[in-house]
């Protein structure tokens, strides 16, 4: 029987997106802030679920640096428009990451940048 490694990664990180996921939920007043990490890239959302919308949507694409210099950018980039948008509470949802490095620096920056955790 063979072993498919990468299936089994796959399992396990979706089973550990879920356990972070079935503890969060974000609403108008304090929407969900999701964050999407690639090898290169990192994106961030604001999301309401109790509609099902995206409310903003930030991305490094465009921006020089390294990539933790790159997700500090896009967390005060979120910030910004959130408190434009009337937004000053939110739900961080990791994902399947651990809060270390690009997504930490999101997070501070976001912090940093008026956002309430």
């Amino acid at each position: 029987m063979k072993f498919n490694r990468m299936k089994n990664k796959q399992e396990i990180r979706q089973r550990r997106q879920g356990r972070v996921r079935a503890k969060i939920s974000g609403t108008a007043a304090r929407p969900r802030l999701s964050v999407f990490r690639s090898l290169s890239h990192i994106q961030a959302q604001l999301i309401d679920d109790t509609i099902g919308k995206t409310l903003l949507s930030v991305s490094d694409t465009g921006l020089a640096g390294t990539k933790t210099a790159k997700a500090g950018e896009v967390g005060k980039k979120l910030a910004a428009a959130a408190l434009v948008k009337g937004v000053k509470g939110v739900v961080f949802d990791r994902s399947s990451h651990k809060y270390h490095g690009r997504i930490k620096a999101l997070a501070e920056a976001a912090r940093a940048g008026g956002l309430e955790f």
